[in-house]
């Protein structure tokens, strides 16, 4: 094996040998091992490839269906000896023969594919499981063979792994792709994969969730390999060194970023039910190099081997139960409860060494590459040609199970193959064989003599070959790797021509300060420019900057909606996505014209979030910065601050003038930026020529520049020359009351009312009973609110322009990815009004669907929040992915408590006797600002000193708990009969503590469940502290259980009874006085309650041993 074969020494004879005679040994010595895998090649993997489809099947056995992610690497493993021959000169075709083997395997696979293009046409559109491209066919006709109600085939990694080792063969040398319908259709597959970040799939082992019950979730995994299979097609010519212009695959640059940080925010854990997971370690090391963060590798890489690693293998996950001997391989899916009973004997794969060895070889670890050999050795079988083969996975003898869980790892494991369920599902037709070692009967004698392979398991057949090639130095890691994916993208080799490539230096290492951020500031007119000019503010015009143009980025969309369309296949090419800040960021060009955009926070849009001046400079700050660092490319970002004469009339424009002189000195906020004319830039910027233009009929298309305002004259010398937007104030008023009115009530007081507000709450009940076509004064209702909606907007007056928007039913833009940046931070959020049902987001949704969820559960009962919501989603979106400690504690964002939160604290804030300012008549900077006050209470909240009641009534209101929360009230369940009971709301110890593990997010959010039952938000953390001390007393005296449940609201209750007692409160039911206790005082009540109920044998606590009870009195105290 490859532990035992070490490098030969030359002898002492052999020092005067001919060189000519050693080199000639050792080519010789290479052709016979390269004839030996060969051999090896030929029985363990061509023998089982279909003539026919060129795809391969999961086990040797399998004669009907072939399997996407394990002909991939069968074929990665041919193509590996295909490089390796080309080493020699004469090696009489069978370096040819291994590279049409490959091309035949994954020219099979596109062909399956293309006949699924209608698939990948929906998929596009909505992700989801029954547009999803299949993952298995006929091994010879390439039909489907599972329908999506049998097989789960929405796998996104498989289709990554494709494309990336498509980029590797094409740049080997290997002609894959032929015609111009097969580019449109990778084209298109790249669409495919880039919402990896917000598509729940199933997951390399197909089976979404661990509980194994048929949902999906987002995949580290999955979006680790589509982030990697972006970046390594991005410029990739499928037609090799001889390709066309039109043979070119782009990749959104926007795209890639969000599966990156996102991929990275969820590392190491792989989804929300799995901790860990094997699959991490092919996408952190070969074949995708996800992540070149060698802490965020390296942590990943040890979680995996510290809680999987096993004496046979590497688990795939905890309370993994495929080919467990506890599992029911009749049933699909589990039932209830069902994962604990594979809780420590689950199955061990062998093949993951093979990774950890090919790791090994590419880091330069030799320790590791023996540590791994050495484990693999002891797991080798023979086959029945008497060559190596790896065991599909190690299981226990059913006889064994118990001695196992009792403790774990000192049982033998015997090899076993097979899928599992999907075995059955051709039982009744074909006969389908389980190979479980297991089946002899003295297996537990370890000087019994090995048990043989059985079918091979061709995955781990093709990694055992390449890891082979590699170890014994038949192939280098350049030859495996042509494109340099171990290597961080600076390092490797720049390429050539005219696309742009992930080419540029990390922001993490030392060369952070060089990236510099070209800006462009393009005045809307020459009026505007002239007094930009009297405060040394250099712009340029449309005009000037000619015959280069500026477009806005929708234009870009309707550009790219060309690339990929193919009519043959029905492929409409590029969806209508907005073009993010990075791909506005690039010259460039289209048709024979040079085209700057100009991003999307500039644009006008329908939502009234770009009408707030403050909110636009702090837009261009973040835009500047996220440019900053996440920027990859070769070449320069350029970008264009578009500045247009109404931002000049705002109240707010001077702070406009301080950003620009900022950045006129060359920094913002430690970032570098260079503020220059187009024409002196351009030469330094990342250009991207979007050639698959020139194959397109643009007669009839016609591109909107952005156009310059023409004046007959230049004013405005000065800033005091130019009118400015009028101030509007109006009593507030709630006219709740016109709801019972009848409409020609209505209609007299719209005629006499001019307050704007009171006019936006008149017409929603015009609106509501009459609908938007009802005419009166000319005009209809649609049309008297966007005009209202206009005017409020102009006058920023922000409760009528927000109540306006509700009753249109406006979104904001591209609100969908924040929602995914919050969840994949391990997240959720609920909108709904306080009092009211609330709506959960736990997984990506559509923008349509984002929609009716704001409208349906809030405008019914609040108009405005229904945007205020909306609001406070977008912001918190954009703050935890920037400062993600505000969210610390806080697993389940109630956007109705946070907007109550932000009340809380504008009514703390006000002056004694002064009036509070309603929450909906402040700008949407203010609330943005309001968001991040409340989040970071716990540094403020002593310096303006805050009371008890006041800081518990903020934290209640953001769900806040202290760090290890979750795992303390699990081990307070563990030591209950039957679970905690608070306001009604019991979380039961059976079957809670069977279906998820201590560590689990979805514990963590039955325990919220539980929580959000109590609507008093400082009884809420009343409550936290209460479980903590609890958890306490059981962690310092383990002889104590609770018999029966745990009454939380009974343990308050009479903390608060010994509190008015001694302290000479008359006793009444309000316990606001004990809320507003110090928190060393709540937390010696709370003890003494616990205590008490202990001490007086009410039954509802009993020592578990015959031992005296002892308490120290030394409990928590929550800071």
């Amino acid at each position: 094996m490859m532990s035992q074969r070490n490098e030969r020494h030359g002898s002492v004879g052999e020092i005067d040998v001919d060189p000519h005679v050693k080199i000639t040994r050792k080519y010789e010595e290479t052709v016979r091992k390269l004839d030996a895998h060969y051999g090896l090649v030929k029985r363990q993997l061509l023998r089982y490839q279909s003539s026919i489809t060129g795809l391969f099947p999961v086990l040797s056995t399998d004669e009907e269906v072939g399997s996407i992610r394990e002909s991939i690497y069968c074929a990665a493993a041919i193509w590996s000896l295909h490089q390796a021959y080309r080493r020699i000169d004469d090696d009489r075709g069978k370096s040819y023969e291994l590279g049409q083997s490959a091309v035949k395997c994954m020219r099979g696979i596109l062909e399956c594919w293309e006949k699924q293009a209608g698939r990948v046409e929906a998929f596009k559109a909505n992700q989801c499981s029954k547009h999803a491209l299949h993952s298995k066919f006929h091994l010879y006709s390439g039909d489907v063979v599972y329908s999506d109600d049998e097989y789960p085939h929405l796998q996104i990694d498989v289709v990554s792994l494709y494309l990336i080792f498509l980029v590797q063969m094409i740049t080997a040398g290997l002609q894959i792709v032929y015609t111009q319908d097969e580019v449109a259709f990778v084209q298109n597959l790249v669409y495919y994969v880039e919402r990896a970040y917000r598509t729940p799939d199933y997951g390399m082992w197909e089976r979404g969730s661990k509980y194994n019950d048929g949902s999906p979730e987002i995949h580290a995994s999955s979006i680790g390999m589509a982030k990697s299979a972006l970046e390594a097609i991005n410029g990739c010519n499928l037609f090799g060194e001889k390709g066309a212009s039109w043979s070119v695959v782009y990749v959104d640059i926007d795209a890639h970023n969000r599966n990156r940080s996102i991929f990275e925010t969820m590392l190491p854990r792989e989804s929300s039910s799995k901790d860990i997971d094997v699959s991490l370690i092919p996408t952190v090391s070969f074949p995708c190099f996800a992540t070149h963060d060698e802490c965020l590798s390296n942590k990943t890489k040890s979680n995996i081997m510290q809680k999987l690693r096993g004496r046979y293998g590497f688990k795939r996950f905890c309370r993994d139960g495929f080919m467990s001997p506890k599992e029911d391989p009749t049933r699909r899916y589990y039932v209830d409860g069902e994962t604990k009973e594979f809780e420590n004997i689950e199955c061990e794969w062998p093949m993951f060494y093979l990774f950890m060895i090919i790791d090994g070889v590419f880091k330069a670890l030799p320790k590791q590459v023996e540590e791994y050999q050495n484990l693999l050795y002891e797991r080798m079988k023979k086959d029945s040609n008497g060559d190596p083969c790896v065991p599909m996975c190690f299981t226990l003898p059913p006889d064994s199970v118990e001695s196992e869980r009792k403790e774990p790892g000192s049982q033998r494991k015997v090899p076993c193959s097979g899928r599992g369920w999907y075995d059955r599902i051709r039982a009744s037709t074909h006969k389908v064989e389980l190979n479980v070692g297991s089946q002899k009967t003295e297996c537990d004698d370890e000087d019994e003599e090995d048990e043989g392979c059985g079918a091979l398991f061709l995955w781990g057949q093709a990694m055992y070959i390449i890891a082979h090639l590699l170890t014994d130095k038949l192939l280098h890691v350049n030859e495996l790797d042509p494109v340099r994916r171990h290597l961080p993208s600076f390092n490797r080799p720049r390429k050539g021509g005219r696309y742009s490539a992930f080419q540029a230096k990390t922001m993490a290492g030392s060369t952070a300060t060089d990236l510099v951020v070209q800006i462009v500031l393009m005045a809307e007119s020459m009026r505007l420019q002239a007094v930009m000019a009297t405060y040394g503010i250099q712009t340029q015009t449309p005009h000037q900057i000619e015959p280069v143009q500026v477009w806005s980025s929708t234009e870009l969309v309707r550009v790219y909606q060309r690339l990929g369309v193919n009519k043959k296949l029905g492929l409409t090419g590029r969806p209508p996505r907005p073009v993010g800040a990075l791909g506005t960021s690039k010259v460039y060009r289209v048709c024979g014209m040079t085209v700057l955009c100009y991003p999307l926070i500039f644009e006008v849009s329908e939502f009234y979030l770009y009408r707030d001046m403050a909110l636009l400079i702090d837009d261009i700050k973040t835009e500047l910065q996220f440019v900053g660092k996440f920027w990859r490319l070769s070449g320069r970002p350029t970008v264009c601050l578009l500045i247009r004469e109404e931002h000049m009339r705002d109240p707010q424009f001077k702070e406009m003038l301080d950003l620009l002189a900022m950045l006129k000195k060359g920094h913002c906020d430690g970032l570098k930026v260079r503020i220059g004319r187009l024409q002196n830039l351009i030469s330094s910027s990342c250009i991207e020529h979007l050639d698959f233009m020139n194959t397109v009929d643009t007669s009839e298309m016609s591109f909107r520049q952005f156009k310059q305002l023409e004046h007959e004259y230049i004013g405005y010398q000065s800033l005091t020359d130019v009118p400015r937007a009028l101030q509007f104030a109006e009593p507030f008023v709630i006219l709740s009351s016109f709801n019972s009115k009848p409409t020609w009530e209505i209609l007299e007081n719209l005629r006499s009312t001019e307050g704007l507000h009171a006019r936006s709450q008149l017409l929603g009940v015009l609106l509501k009973r009459e609908g938007p076509l009802y005419e009166f004064a000319g005009t209809t209702v649609q049309e008297q609110l966007s005009l209202l909606y206009h005017q409020a907007g102009v006058l920023r007056h922000w409760a009528a322009v927000r109540h306006c928007s509700s009753l249109q039913n406006f979104t904001v833009d591209s609100i969908s990815p924040f929602i995914t940046t919050v969840l994949v931070n391990g997240k959720q959020i609920t909108v709904g009004v306080i009092g009211h049902e609330e709506t959960v987001f736990d997984k990506p949704m559509t923008p349509k669907e984002i929609q009716s969820v704001m409208y349906n559960t809030i405008a019914p009962y609040d108009t405005i929040q229904a945007v205020l919501q909306q609001e406070v989603v977008l912001y918190c979106g954009r703050l935890i992915g920037t400062s993600p400690r505000l969210f610390s504690g806080i697993l389940k964002i109630r956007v109705g408590w946070v907007l109550e939160a932000m009340k809380v604290y504008l009514k703390i804030s006000a002056p004694a006797k002064g009036e509070c300012k309603p929450l909906e008549h402040h700008s949407p900077s203010e609330v943005r600002l309001l968001l991040h006050k409340i989040l970071s209470v716990r540094e403020w909240a002593q310096q303006e000193k805050l009371t008890p009641l006041q800081l518990r009534r903020l934290e209640g209101c953001l769900c806040r708990v202290p760090t290890g929360f979750y795992r303390r009230v699990w081990d307070v369940v563990g030591r209950t009969g039957e679970g905690l009971r608070v306001c009604g709301r019991l979380l039961p110890r059976s079957p809670t503590l069977s279906n998820v593990t201590r560590s689990e997010i979805n514990f963590a959010l039955l325990v919220e469940q539980m929580l959000n039952s109590i609507h008093r938000p400082e009884y809420r953390q009343i409550v936290v502290e209460l479980l903590c001390i609890v958890s306490t007393i059981l962690l310092r005296n383990p002889e104590l259980t609770f018999r029966s449940t745990l009454d939380v609201d009974q343990l308050v209750s009479e903390a608060n009874a010994m509190f008015q007692k001694d302290n000479g409160v008359e006793k009444v039911d309000d316990m606001t006085s004990f809320f507003s206790a110090p928190y060393t005082t709540t937390t010696g009540y709370l003890a003494r309650a616990v205590v008490n109920n202990i001490l007086q044998g009410k039954g509802e606590l009993a020592a578990s041993s015959d031992g005296e009870t002892s308490l120290d009195g030394e409990f928590c105290r929550l800071s």
